[in-house]
């Protein structure tokens, strides 16, 4: 992973009462999207302390950062609430400590970026999405492993998203196999360019060592569009099962009366953290 970029770098630590812990944020400016973004990175407790110096920690890589840790940035105001989950996960000993990185989407480039392929729904004629796995493997990550004690190997890094941040990230791990060796998706927008990530995803053989995979059941409202999603869903289950992840690799969660929104995917990620990162595994 070669640092193609030099990014212009801005920190702050959040003293903000919605955030719980050590928020750290860090203006990152791309040149492979030609944008500036933050990069909001959350430190587990301890970091710090000089018994800690020389401890590499794993780390979760989020898309769409502004919904993760402060409902002052988040969609609506209402926050995956990362910083709150991790910091109890952490105290009780379910996971080790670790550092989660929220990647704040490009606001009105959000579809353009997430997206690889042309869609007409969201209507995207000129995607970016191919660019992504270049943006986070040669910008995002060499950027943070200068600042931060962030542990190499696939073991120690995961990645992950909602909705379309759901779609770059699997477009990621099968555009990039072996880098990310956790990967979470939520709500995942499968249907989105003629479902052609499920096409991509039947041959691919290198999956994450695990995979957390939810869908609500009422993402839209309208019955059958959330039939066809959890469909959806089933399918790439299938795809998973077939290459040969059990239930030690792959937790699928069919979400009954489940909604498309911050708050439903707040209230499965102690969950999802901690099949991805726990510690009784």
């Amino acid at each position: 992973m070669e640092e193609t970029a030099q990014p212009i770098t801005v920190v702050e630590s959040s003293h903000n009462r919605s955030v719980v812990g050590d928020l750290r944020l860090h203006e990152l400016e791309s040149r492979i999207f030609g944008n500036t973004r933050w990069l909001r990175v959350w430190l587990p407790p301890g970091y710090d302390d000089a018994e800690n110096k020389d401890r590499y920690y794993p780390v979760l890589y989020l898309n769409d950062g502004q919904n993760l840790f402060d409902r002052t940035t988040a969609f609506i105001g209402v926050e995956w609430q990362v910083d709150e989950t991790a910091d109890r996960l952490i105290r009780e000993e379910k996971i080790a400590p670790m550092i989660f990185v929220g990647i704040d989407n490009a606001t009105k480039d959000r579809a353009k970026e997430y997206l690889p392929y042309r869609a007409f729904n969201p209507p995207v004629m000129r995607p970016q999405g191919k660019r992504y796995p270049e943006f986070l493997l040669n910008e995002v990550m060499p950027f943070l492993y200068q600042r931060y004690r962030i542990a190499r190997g696939p073991e120690n890094t995961g990645l992950g998203g909602s909705s379309l941040g759901a779609i770059i990230s699997l477009f990621t791990v099968l555009d990039r196999p072996g880098i990310f060796g956790r990967i979470l998706l939520e709500s995942p927008s499968l249907f989105v360019s003629n479902r052609r990530l499920l096409k991509h995803s039947r041959a691919f053989r290198n999956w994450p060592e695990r995979v957390f995979l939810a869908i609500g059941t009422r993402e839209s409202g309208r019955e059958d569009r959330d039939r066809q999603f959890v469909d959806d869903v089933r399918e790439l289950e299938r795809i998973l099962r077939r290459a040969g992840l059990g239930d030690e690799r792959l937790r699928v969660n069919i979400d009954q009366g489940a909604a498309h929104s911050e708050g439903e995917w707040a209230k499965r990620f102690p969950g999802a953290l901690t099949f991805l990162f726990g510690n009784g595994k």
